[in-house]
């Protein structure tokens, strides 16, 4: 990851107004990346519906663009506020749309809102309703001026958190006030994979064949080593405009496989910015016609999988003598490993294997500068006493609220009892 810098002052995003010079995500766009292999678009693809008229030079135009454009914000103060929450499954991202009266600068201006839950396998048919409370709102950068982007999470009308509802025990973890004493920042390295739409495959990949071997691809610049920059670029600029802390993005070591840093965050803005990064995600992959995976080994075999490495420190970490500090962290997460592990993303046992940059799923270890283990501690940070640590075990399909809340609850929450902090200590050979 990116070197951590201080946090943003402002932690949370408050203004909607956007910069006269800032547009929003338009579909021309993706002219060079949905053009760029035939130039004769048919008006219908089977792909990707597109609504095109076809001039007389052979080039098309976009009936819907100038709608999808149009700057309303002339004409009335209401605005548009996407309300995003997470599905079901515990990885999909759903939204729905509704009108406010005005421009708003914090969540709790916003309306609660309800849901077909049935539909999204979080309620029964008979008992359908589930409430969405607004959380975080980032700026729209689909539709541009005061329109925004509205996280939520999800309750039952009685008010009780339903089962997928991770921000609310997140928050809990966060509101103690000894974990706020402590200003847990965090550091999220997003890893995904881009698939072709229909065939199931990565970008860039031959059809049910394969690329060469890993090496070139990480990092790489060049049209046979990198597929699928017009997204990530697009998506990075994009984070920007909604007031996501992204701070970086890169090629992964699996060409159709990329990645992108969100932080430092402090506490719960860390899976806010998370959760909202994947749905502009979504969108974007949507409006290219390609196809966004979170699975931690989308390619068996000897290929990379796909993680979110959490850095993670604390005040005391940051400060001198704060590496004893990380080592005493480092005790109480060798003891809490199968509950960190069990939380950590489904089908992480196919990319934990000890190979391709992992530790195995079974063993806790840690070290300095290694990306063999659990936990990696830099370079930086054992020269100068302080700093952070890196945990390596997260999926790329992981819960941030989940991640980011079990790293403050198990370093500053939970007490081992001292023969197992000793038991412990001696076996990954730390002297605390």
């Amino acid at each position: 990851m990116a070197q951590i810098l201080a946090p943003p002052t402002q932690w949370r995003i408050r203004s909607t107004k956007t910069s006269p010079n800032a547009s929003p995500i338009t579909s021309n766009m993706w002219s060079s990346l949905m053009l760029r292999q035939n130039k004769k678009v048919a008006p219908i693809s089977s792909t990707k519906f597109r609504v095109l008229a076809i001039k007389s030079d052979g080039s098309t135009i976009n009936r819907l663009e100038g709608l999808l454009n149009l700057d309303v914000s002339p004409y009335t103060d209401k605005t548009i506020a996407e309300y995003i929450w997470i599905g079901g499954t515990g990885v999909d991202v759903r939204s729905k749309s509704r009108t406010i009266s005005k421009p708003v600068e914090h969540p709790s201006e916003l309306p609660k809102w309800n849901y077909d839950g049935s539909s999204t396998g979080q309620a029964p048919g008979e008992d359908s309703e589930v409430i969405l409370y607004p959380q975080a709102i980032f700026r729209d950068p689909f539709r541009g001026g005061n329109h925004i982007l509205v996280i939520c999470d999800a309750y039952t009308p009685a008010g009780e958190p339903i089962p997928t509802n991770k921000r609310y025990r997140a928050a809990e973890i966060f509101s103690n006030p000894k974990v706020q004493a402590e200003i847990p920042w965090y550091g999220i390295e997003q890893e995904y994979t881009l698939l072709q739409t229909n065939v199931n495959w990565p970008l860039g990949w031959p059809v049910g064949g394969y690329p060469g071997p890993q090496g070139p691809y990480y990092c790489s610049a060049g049209a046979d080593k990198s597929f699928g920059r017009d997204i990530s670029d697009a998506h990075y600029k994009a984070c920007l405009y909604a007031g996501i802390n992204i701070s970086g993005t890169n090629g992964e070591v699996m060409p159709g496989q990329w990645e992108y840093q969100v932080g430092p965050s402090v506490g719960i803005e860390a899976g806010d910015h998370i959760w909202a990064s994947r749905y502009i995600l979504e969108r974007i992959t949507e409006q290219a016609g390609v196809v966004l995976t979170l699975d931690p080994k989308p390619i068996a075999g000897d290929w990379n999988g796909a993680g979110a490495h959490t850095n993670y420190s604390t005040k005391s970490m940051r400060e001198d003598g704060g590496f004893e500090v990380i080592k005493k962290a480092i005790l109480n997460l060798s003891l809490r490993h199968k509950d960190h592990i069990s939380a950590y993303g489904e089908g992480n046992e196919r990319r934990l294997t000890g190979k391709h940059e992992t530790a195995s799923i079974n063993t806790f270890s840690w070290g300095v500068a290694n990306r063999g283990c659990s936990i990696r501690v830099g370079r930086d940070t054992e020269k100068n006493g302080k700093g952070y640590l890196e945990d390596r075990r997260p999926a790329s399909n992981m819960d941030p609220y989940v991640v980011t809340a079990l790293l403050a609850e198990t370093t500053l929450l939970w007490e081992p009892t001292l023969e197992a902090e000793a038991l412990a200590a001696q076996k990954l050979a730390l002297k605390v």
